[in-house]
């Protein structure tokens, strides 16, 4: 069961300084700092996306997930950046952050699919919330990653 945690999603123009400057922190954390990759993780993406978060009894951000508007990415909205923190794992927040995105984009737009591109290691768990893998792996910042699509809902 996840922890108790305070759930957030805006718009880039509804984030504030603070806001952004935790949500970053958090992706550096993780992306560059823990899995040694350097990149340009701030891609001009942001300010055509949708971000959700979540903050701990601390106030620390412990899990975040961009969803980008359809054409953005991909013709179809599309999640990605998706972290869980240090201080967020083995706690189920993973799945709680990627259910709460899927909805999100439901939510909006409801008659397409939702395309990602999902590190490799991590198919089966992204198979278990409905997405299926549609490409070979491929080579992004040196990671291996598949295109993976989860149908419109029904």
């Amino acid at each position: 069961m996840a922890p108790s945690v305070q759930w957030h999603v805006s718009d880039f123009d509804g984030l504030t300084l603070n806001d952004l400057y935790d949500l970053i922190a958090a992706r550096i954390e993780v992306f560059i700092v823990e899995q040694n990759c350097p990149y340009q993780d701030v891609d001009g993406k942001d300010r055509q996306a949708l971000h959700l978060w979540a903050r701990d009894h601390t106030n620390q951000v412990v899990a975040y997930a961009r969803i980008t508007y359809p054409g953005v990415r991909f013709s179809e909205p599309s999640i990605g950046r998706v972290i869980t923190t240090q201080a967020g794992r083995s706690k189920g927040l993973g799945r709680e952050l990627m259910t709460r995105a899927v909805a999100v984009i439901e939510a909006r737009y409801p008659e397409q699919p939702i395309r990602i591109s999902a590190q490799q290691y991590l198919e089966k768990f992204y198979k278990s919330l409905g997405f299926v893998t549609v490409s070979e792996p491929y080579l992004e910042d040196n990671i291996p990653h598949l295109e993976m699509l989860r149908s419109a809902k029904q």
